[in-house]
């Protein structure tokens, strides 16, 4: 599943929309005479209005259907960057209420177009027609104006939520934390190197990297078993969270709080990388206080405690010591990442 924002359409204003609909209905009034003129008018106007206004809705993604990643990192985006919403209701269940508002207009508009259809058929004359069919412009213009906040909400959150990250929730994900410069970055771009497919992306109050890196690459460094050789064809996402996962819970404030929720349902297997040497600027005893918040907060996914910079010093009880400068043990972290998620491919049935 790729990012579900990143293609919405551009939201447009309440006067954007009374403009197009009734420049275009004065072109088709133009085309006809008398009653035919009027009653071509009002059709027009009503259903451009009501129509792009139900477009509006539509082509917003299910938030019911999304990946619960997406779900948690919306929530978290449109809460920590748009003024979206109050203190009762923030983030999505802001702009769900502003979706629905803009339902409403779109079948209030479809609602006039109908009232005003029966008098102009009951119409005296074609001035009284005439009269009608600017009442229900007037009335029309009005509904639309009622949601000019709700349209504004809307290609806000549409603003802050189309540069969200490509990550597919689908492939199993390697999540990477740990304090400023245990050599986290490192690591990724160590594992990754060989594709080339680092990508920085913005991430509510920060920025995280993405990387990626397939089975077989792994198979080349093992013996060659049958699952292994399944796994020639996975790839792998490895997500480093600088500003997220590289300090305590509580000193997170609540928007960043909630990007972390929805790294829990991304994260298939945790690598907490410490540096034993402290030439990272945390003492070790800090730093296992985070490794030891992240084994409760990730309490679905396998965490691993990673000693790097393990040719400098090995002081600390880990799961596995490497040193990504000395290109020592990089790949057998990774092998028990991967072995820790267990991941296998579905294969095609085979008769």
């Amino acid at each position: 599943m790729s990012q579900p924002f990143e293609n919405l359409p551009t939201t447009p204003r309440s006067s954007e929309l009374v403009d197009k609909a009734f420049s275009r209905a004065s072109r088709a009034g133009r085309a006809k005479e008398g009653f035919d003129a009027q009653s071509s008018m009002l059709q027009t106007a009503a259903n451009i209005l009501s129509d792009n206004l139900e477009n509006v809705v539509t082509e917003w993604p299910d938030f019911d259907d999304l990946d619960p990643f997406y779900t948690d990192l919306a929530d978290a985006v449109i809460a920590g960057e748009t003024a979206i919403g109050n203190e009762e209701k923030r983030g999505t269940g802001a702009l769900r209420q502003h979706l629905s508002e803009v339902t409403w207009a779109s079948r209030k508009c479809a609602d006039i177009r109908g009232e005003y259809h029966s008098k102009l058929r009951n119409a005296n004359d074609v001035d009284h027609a005439r009269k009608l069919r600017k009442q229900a412009f007037a009335r029309l213009a009005d509904v639309v104006e009622q949601v000019e906040d709700s349209l504004l909400a809307i290609a806000a959150a549409r603003e802050a939520l189309r540069d969200l990250p490509d990550i597919k929730p689908d492939e199993p994900t390697i999540v990477v934390a740990g304090y400023p410069n245990v050599g986290k970055s490192s690591f990724v771009n160590s594992v990754t190197r060989a594709s080339n497919e680092i990508n920085s992306y913005p991430f509510t109050t920060t920025e995280i990297n993405v990387g990626h890196f397939e089975g077989a690459d792994l198979s080349a460094e093992s013996a060659r078993t049958d699952r292994s050789a399944m796994r020639d064809h996975v790839r792998y996402q490895l997500v480093d969270t600088p500003g997220l996962l590289d300090r305590p819970p509580e000193d997170r404030n609540q928007i960043e709080s909630q990007a972390v929720s929805a790294l829990e349902h991304l994260a298939d297997c945790v690598l907490v990388l410490v540096d034993a040497s402290g030439e990272c600027g945390y003492p070790i005893e800090v730093q296992l206080e985070l490794r030891d918040a992240l084994v409760k907060q990730f309490d679905e996914a396998p965490v691993l405690t990673v000693c790097n910079k393990a040719d400098r010093s090995r002081e600390v009880e880990a799961d596995y010591y490497m040193s990504v400068t000395e290109d020592e043990n990089v790949q057998t972290v990774l092998h028990a990442a991967v072995d820790a998620i267990d991941y296998e491919p579905e294969l095609p049935f085979e008769e």
